[in-house]
């Protein structure tokens, strides 16, 4: 989204810088900033750090300054040994601000994860997009506002995209997948006929059947506001998860127990452990073919990596008292698949 020259003037930052002095947009002048609002566990916003590294290394020494502002979006997101290490996972160099308390999100009015604003050297908003996407467009408003400033400036051509489908006009032959799924009692809802027992422990029955995109629970779970804690002590009795979704790729942010440094889900789909071909990067199979997951930090966790687009019945099961479920994300077009 275009925005007029000197029509908007972007509103000030601050607050808790985890690799860099703190920096001011008054500071900044005389510069273009490309600020970029994100969380360390939204896949959408992972998907599109490899366009902002690269933006960052291509242009920082022609006047660009790229700034990450991490805006949490559950409890363990705000921790400053955490997002670090998520940024040396993603190879995130610029600086990271910490805006945990949301006081920079409001000051932009924003909504999103990720949203990107690029500003220019006198102050004022001249850009903004929202979501995933327009890769090329971002870069040509970049390079737009580098010209301004410096109209004999060499630069590069538009990156190539980095998947196929990021090109242009490639999600418009995607399916449209299952909606992101809270499972806190705040934001997500249950199959099951009583719904939550909120911030309760409490043993759940199976009976309402799959439900499309709405999970059902059997056993014990402690219903939190942003999660579903595992409360299963009994290796007869585990806790589980049921869901009937739609997609190509399924994601589920995940933290271990308070006390225990690893535990582990057990998955399924369809009824069966996931076959090679559809395993996501953190699925593991033990010496009994049960594919499982071993959560080990609170992050995002790969769970299936289909080639094509199914309507799936997935089930989790946990013994790891403790161990916290806080939403699935989902995806109809794969990175590196046409």
């Amino acid at each position: 989204m275009r925005i007029e020259p000197q029509s908007v003037h972007a509103p000030e930052i601050g607050a808790v810088w985890l690799n860099s002095p703190p920096l001011t947009l008054r500071q900044l002048r005389g510069s273009i900033v490309l600020l970029d609002f994100w969380d360390f566990t939204c896949v959408n916003c992972v998907r599109t750090l490899p366009y902002v590294t690269a933006w960052h290394r291509r242009y920082r020494d022609l006047g660009l300054n790229v700034i990450g502002i991490h805006a949490p979006e559950f409890y363990f997101s705000k921790a400053p040994e955490v997002i670090e290490r998520g940024m040396a996972e993603f190879g995130i160099e610029y600086p990271v601000m910490l805006d945990n308390d949301y006081a920079v999100w409001k000051l932009f009015a924003n909504r999103y994860w990720p949203t990107k604003y690029l500003i220019d050297p006198q102050g004022y908003m001249r850009y903004a997009h929202f979501g995933e996407g327009a890769y090329g467009e971002t870069e040509e408003a970049i390079q737009e506002l580098l010209r301004e400033q410096s109209p004999r400036v060499s630069l590069p051509p538009i990156m190539a995209p980095v998947r196929p489908m990021d090109a242009p006009g490639a999600l418009a032959f995607c399916p449209q997948p299952s909606p992101e799924i809270y499972l806190g009692h705040r934001r997500g809802r249950l199959a099951n006929a009583d719904g939550f027992k909120e911030d309760d422990l409490h043993r759940y029955d199976l009976g309402a059947g799959p439900q499309a995109d709405t999970p059902e629970l059997a056993g014990l779970w402690n219903s939190l506001p942003d999660c579903l804690t595992v409360g299963s002590r009994d290796a007869s009795d585990p806790s589980r998860l049921c869901l009937l979704y739609s997609a190509a790729e399924v994601n589920l942010v995940l933290c271990p127990s308070i006390s225990l440094p690893k535990g582990r889900i057990d998955v399924t789909d369809n009824g069966a452990p996931i076959p090679a071909a559809m395993r996501g990067a953190d699925i593991s199979v033990d010496a009994q073919g049960q594919t499982f997951v071993t959560v080990d930090r609170p992050r995002l966790y790969r769970i299936i990596n289909r080639s094509t687009f199914e309507t799936a019945l997935l089930e989790i099961r946990s013994l790891t008292t403790g161990l916290q479920m806080f939403a699935f994300t989902f995806g109809s077009c794969l990175e590196g698949r046409g």
